[in-house]
């Protein structure tokens, strides 16, 4: 399906773009990390919307723009637009494989804006970025999302797993506590062994995960309860 935004740059825009990109990816965001994970782990959308509404910030437009999507497609729609003109003109300013993780998630937000999704291309650029990228936990994290959500036959969420546990292991190595990216992708692990049918070890998992960000209130007043009940 071909999109109908308007994505052309002019040269001047696009240069100014990937020097604000590049700028902001050289801090790789930790001045900001550590009140933007407090409002994730709060559901805090606000704090992320006055964010992204003041710099060029890929990895917090990218989960921006999914819980828009989730919550109002019409406020979603410029936000998508912006993602893919920030991405497009940080090509060649990102980590190896953050251009085709980011564009995989172009792909699926234009098309649930038009309500139709097919998930070949997005699912290639997303492998193709693990490829490029197989030590960087963002990337496994985003293909583990990628192929946990991807509708059959294209998911697949025993790869998924194995991804999201080994993004999980390297943010650990890797040291990358502050980053929203580290409890999403534990988040995930819970939800496939549960979706696998352990739902015993899905709750030692979201348990660890609590105790990790004990202020993660999605975990501690929805997810666990719920897990604890069907474990009986």
């Amino acid at each position: 399906m071909r999109s109908t935004y308007p994505h052309t740059l002019t040269r001047a825009r696009q240069v100014i773009l990937a020097l604000c990109i590049s700028l902001s990816l050289s801090a790789q965001s930790f001045v900001a990390d550590g009140e933007l994970l407090h409002a994730y782990l709060h559901n805090d959308m606000q704090a992320w919307k006055a964010h992204v509404d003041t710099v060029v910030d890929l990895p917090y437009e990218y989960g921006y723009c999914a819980a828009l999507l989730e919550s109002d497609k019409t406020s979603a729609l410029p936000y998508v637009k912006r993602f893919r003109e920030h991405v497009e003109a940080a090509k060649t300013a990102l980590p190896k494989g953050h251009y085709e993780m980011y564009m995989s998630a172009v792909y699926v937000y234009e098309l649930r804006l038009h309500e139709s999704f097919h998930p070949v291309k997005s699912l290639d650029l997303a492998r193709e970025a693990v490829k490029l990228a197989p030590n960087d936990p963002m990337t496994l994290t985003y293909c583990g999302t990628a192929l946990f959500y991807a509708p059959k036959p294209f998911g697949n969420k025993k790869e998924a797993l194995e991804l999201f546990l080994q993004a999980e292991k390297n943010f650990k190595d890797q040291q990358w506590y502050n980053c929203w990216w580290r409890p999403a992708a534990m988040m995930y692990i819970a939800q496939c062994y549960d979706k696998a049918g352990d739902t015993e070890k899905a709750v030692r998992c979201a348990q660890e995960l609590l105790r990790q960000y004990p202020e993660y209130e999605y975990i501690k007043y929805d997810y666990l309860p719920a897990l604890i009940l069907r474990a009986q």
